[in-house]
């Protein structure tokens, strides 16, 4: 969101937290286009989700862009996960991503511009242990993804997604945590390890993420389409 505004976009932000979203509003540069808008809303209620965004539209009109970045299923072994947990999480990622884009494609088709971009993770292309729902959402959204990429390119709008690896965000501070409460080690050994395993030697800040996804929602990224763009220290690179 901040990356977007910085760059002259007036942005809705949208999730449950109303004292985050209202915080990341008040720290959000003014733009031309006009206020930021706030969208309180739970991701789980794709229906809901829907209905803002067609609302959204109504008051706004067109919408060129939208990143679809929901957080997280809990960590844990797929086969220990119910059926209703999987289900809350695609509703949560590919059903809300679904409605939201049905409400905002008629805009972006008669202006002739859109930019679609998901945040989603490199277990797209490599499972990770321990994240078994995340595994098997992630996946589809990249499916998801690739699929509108298909559909809507000759409409001028573009579908992507973005895969971090690594990065210094409270999810991965409680995955962490919950690694070495596991094994019986320390936190810094853990991200010690974690390190080890990425070229550049470091886990990523959520600006370096920002900056690319700022790129592929910007009139320069026009001939990238359903790409999945690793950004991720080079892990991928080297591991899968």
């Amino acid at each position: 969101a901040m990356a977007l505004a910085a760059a002259g976009a007036r942005v809705g932000v949208s999730g449950r937290n109303d004292e985050g979203l209202a915080r990341t509003l008040s720290e959000m540069p003014v733009v031309a286009a006009g206020p930021h808008e706030m969208l309180l809303q739970d991701h789980v209620d794709a229906a809901a989700m829907e209905r803002s965004a067609d609302a959204l539209v109504a008051r706004l009109g067109t919408v060129h862009v939208f990143v679809a970045n929901s957080g997280g299923p809990a960590p844990g072994f797929l086969i220990d996960a119910g059926a209703a947990e999987l289900e809350k999480a695609l509703r949560q990622h590919v059903s809300t991503a679904q409605g939201v884009m049905q409400a905002l494609a008629p805009g972006m088709r008669a202006a002739g511009y859109g930019r679609v971009v998901a945040v989603t993770s490199t277990s797209v292309l490599v499972p990770l242990r321990g994240l078994g729902v995340s595994n098997v959402v992630r996946a589809a959204m990249g499916n998801w993804v690739r699929t509108m990429a298909g559909e809507l390119g000759r409409f001028g709008i573009t579908a992507n997604m973005v895969m971090p690896g690594a990065t210094r965000t409270g999810r991965l501070d409680a995955l962490v945590q919950g690694r070495a409460a596991r094994a019986g080690s320390t936190v810094q050994e853990v991200e010690r390890e974690m390190v080890a395993r990425i070229p550049v030697g470091r886990l990523g800040p959520p600006a370096e993420i920002a900056a690319v996804v700022a790129f592929l929602c910007s009139p320069a990224a026009s001939f990238v389409n359903g790409a999945m763009v690793p950004v991720d220290g080079g892990q991928m690179a080297v591991q899968g």
